[in-house]
């Protein structure tokens, strides 16, 4: 318990950081309003279902990189424009690191559902099931932007933040599924993970 509240405490920090004076609210809504819809989900589910440590770092993670990306938009955050100069970058890439975790995030997140309701058993089903509806959501989300795009056309363009690349939202999934490989890859080798252990999601009864 001592652990979730620290992580409440960073989560509620960097909520408030990155609600003071953002690049503009309306993008900084659109960017933040998963990480605040997940976070209700996770506190209304908690007594309910259990996931690993692991996973709760990690969604952590995700979180704070989408309140970086609401409060600077996608295409100004700082330390990536930073590497833009540095490394002769074309664009900014801080929103390929976000893509990354929304592939990494959810893989661990599905794959602990799929084991701790008991859906799925092996872990080689597993995994492609996992890596499936990682994918799914990716796709989801990449018509989310389209259709928001569509409502409020020119106010679109921090949120989506193509940068003028054409095949950005080609990239935002193969970052997805680079992501979602490299955790399910961790998840498929540590077979603990893949086991009934203390440290595993479970239903609380």
């Amino acid at each position: 318990m001592v652990i979730q509240t620290v992580q409440l405490i960073i989560f509620v920090i960097t909520l408030l950081w990155s609600a003071y004076q953002p690049h503009d609210y309306p993008t900084w809504w659109l960017e933040v309003f998963p990480a605040l819809l997940g976070m209700f989900i996770l506190i209304y589910t908690y007594r309910r279902f259990r996931f690993s440590e692991l996973a709760y770092w990690v969604i952590l993670m995700h979180m704070l990189i989408l309140f970086i990306g609401g409060h600077y938009t996608y295409a100004e955050e700082p330390v990536f424009h930073y590497l833009q100069q540095l490394m002769g970058w074309s664009r900014n890439n801080f929103d390929k690191l976000g893509h990354f975790f929304q592939g990494f995030s959810p893989a661990i997140i599905i794959s602990e559902l799929l084991y701790g309701l008991k859906v799925i058993q092996g872990r080689g089903w597993l995994v492609f099931l996992t890596g499936c509806v990682c994918m799914a959501i990716s796709a989801l989300y990449e018509l989310f932007e389209w259709l928001i795009a569509e409502i409020i056309h020119q106010g679109a363009t921090a949120f989506l933040g193509t940068q003028g690349d054409m095949w950005d939202t080609q990239k935002d999934m193969l970052w997805c599924l680079i992501g979602c490989t490299v955790m399910l890859t961790y998840l498929y080798i540590n077979k603990r993970r893949l086991s009934t252990n203390s440290d595993y999601p479970r239903i609380i009864k």
